[in-house]
């Protein structure tokens, strides 16, 4: 029985689990970033109706909110994809006295031009329906729609985002924010056996298909695969100065902790760890444990992305 349901599962594509703090937070996210559109947009224009919030912009929040860090949530994604389809959009209304296949030529460009542009944002399509096949004071709007409500809706869901999703410490927006990565230092990497990203962005050129991961997200998951396949669990040994781990929690319990001193000692019960908490629950205080302890804590090492700093 078990294996048909995850045949039926596959099937259906239902795959992968967050935990419920994420889920809490995408949903609130979607309240919150809609709720400031509508109201923020009603107080610049005393607009009503799709002259006020674009419809796309609830699939935008669920994506900004939902999957933050998701290519095709990402800043370039959101306005280039948002903006290319509104000017589409409102031209093809123009200019082509059939509606129905100005509907069809306005998100086929779309998501051509989003293609081109490398800015592909599904809600954009949307965004460029809509102005053929919206009401009269759509249209009348001409290619002022592209500024209201659009590129304003636009602006007031991305600044929601970047502050509602970096109040969360397991969450940045946009990905550019992270502090640290699974991704190993050029340094590291001479010790790991993280695929070549060039080998994977030739994968993917091969397949010809979109997904909404980049190289490096896919190296990342590669590498951890390889480490949860390999190593389930760290040793003492691996647990050195000035590295970096997290314990992989969901929510609230997730951190990361830097290692800063040590008293090194043949005798376990006497190895002991200094570190740092640097992100997440706990954040900026220090303690100590034994290096043991310290290693059932930590589930993965994590990279800082700017290590200079």
């Amino acid at each position: 029985m078990t294996g048909v349901l995850k045949r039926v599962q596959t099937l259906l594509g239902i795959d992968g689990s967050v935990s419920n703090a994420e889920k809490l937070a995408a949903a609130l996210g979607g309240f919150v970033g809609i709720f400031l559109i509508s109201w923020v947009s009603y107080q610049f224009t005393g607009a009503s109706g799709a002259a006020l919030i674009v419809p796309s912009m609830g699939a935008s929040a669920v994506l900004v909110f939902a999957v933050p860090h998701g290519k095709l949530s990402q800043p370039w994604a959101l306005f280039g994809g948002q903006m290319f389809s509104a000017a589409i959009g409102v031209a093809s209304y123009q200019f082509v006295p059939n509606m129905f296949f100005a509907a069809g030529l306005a998100v086929g460009l779309a998501i051509g031009v989003m293609h081109v542009f490398r800015c592909i944002h599904p809600p954009g399509g949307a965004t460029a329906l809509a102005a053929v096949i919206g009401s009269s004071t759509i249209h009348e709007l001409g290619f002022q729609y592209m500024l209201t409500p659009v590129l304003l809706n636009t602006i007031i869901i991305f600044f929601t985002a970047l502050i509602f999703n970096n109040f969360f410490p397991w969450r940045r927006y946009p990905t550019s924010l992270m502090r640290f990565t699974d991704t190993p230092t050029l340094e590291a990497k001479q010790e790991s056996r993280l695929i070549d990203k060039q080998y994977i962005e030739r994968a993917l050129a091969d397949m010809d298909m979109v997904v909404d991961l980049n190289a490096s997200d896919l190296q990342q998951i590669f590498a951890l695969a390889l480490e949860h396949a390999e190593i389930p669990v760290f040793s003492s040994k691996e647990i050195k100065l000035g590295h970096y781990y997290t314990n992989s929690k969901h929510g609230a319990e997730w951190s990361v902790r830097h290692i800063i001193d040590e008293a090194q000692h043949d005798d376990p019960q006497k190895d002991m760890v200094i570190f740092r908490v640097v992100e997440g629950h706990g954040f900026k205080s220090a303690d100590s444990c034994t290096r043991t302890e310290f290693a059932k804590w930590a589930v993965r090492e994590l990279f800082p992305t700017h290590p200079n700093e």
